[in-house]
């Protein structure tokens, strides 16, 4: 059945915008009567019915909706994006289909990528949620400084991933703790001693992903990974 996303739907029809219409209508070849799945990112799943097949205004009936209720523990991902975006759009893609929560973007002392547009970004996690069948859309954040990003979060329930000397913990000891979990993922030359030392003395712990050298976006998807195997047993 096509899904389609519907962030604005309210009351008994909805009628797709220009874009989604024609593909609906000419693509598709869906016409009067036909089922589609509308998705409002907010717990919401809707089957309607075609009502008029116009391949501008595509206009659907709703027959019947029902409410996803979200899931018992929050995943927050802090992530640095890496300078390749194509490997920032992939870890989009795979968190939202596994399910996250939240998603942070940000820019540490050695990111390499110092600018972000989440257009691109937002779309994909449309995407994804569509094809994964998911009903709440996460929370993209903007591209956000280490510094003011670490007061935001709370520190009893919020991690941080590197790779230097000193004690860690792996994370899946500690990720079943509380109702959610913030993990911070550095960039590519991995958080600075400093970040770290900053990190610490706001409470927030380090962890381990496993003896591997990680990729930033293997490691942020590592980390929603993680956090649901621990949730999820």
């Amino acid at each position: 059945m096509p899904t389609f996303y519907a962030p604005d739907l309210a009351g008994s029809a909805y009628t797709l915008p220009e874009d989604e219409s024609k593909h609906a209508v000419r693509v598709l070849r869906l016409g009067p009567g036909d089922t589609v799945e509308l998705v409002d990112g907010r717990g919401g799943l809707y089957q309607a019915e075609v009502a008029d097949a116009n391949p501008k205004r595509c206009q659907l009936r709703i027959v019947r909706h029902e409410t996803v209720a979200p899931r018992p523990y929050f995943t927050h991902v802090a992530v640095a994006p890496t300078k390749n975006l194509d490997r920032m759009e992939w870890f989009v893609e795979k968190a939202v289909e596994m399910g996250v929560e939240r998603i942070t973007f940000l820019r540490c002392s050695r990111s390499e990528r110092r600018e972000l547009k989440l257009d691109r970004l937002e779309k994909i996690a449309v995407s994804a949620l569509k094809q994964s069948g998911q009903a709440w859309l996460p929370q993209l954040d903007e591209l956000t400084d280490f510094a003011h990003f670490i007061p935001t979060v709370a520190a009893d329930t919020a991690f941080i991933a590197h790779l230097e000397e000193g004690e860690r913990t792996a994370l899946a000891q500690v990720a079943a703790q509380g109702a959610g979990c913030c993990v911070l993922i550095g960039p590519e030359g991995d958080f600075t001693p400093q970040e770290i030392e900053a990190a610490r003395q706001r409470g927030i712990r380090p962890v381990t992903l496993g003896a591997s050298r990680l990729r930033t976006e293997t490691a942020a998807l590592a980390a929603v990974h993680t956090v649901h195997v621990v949730r999820e047993l």
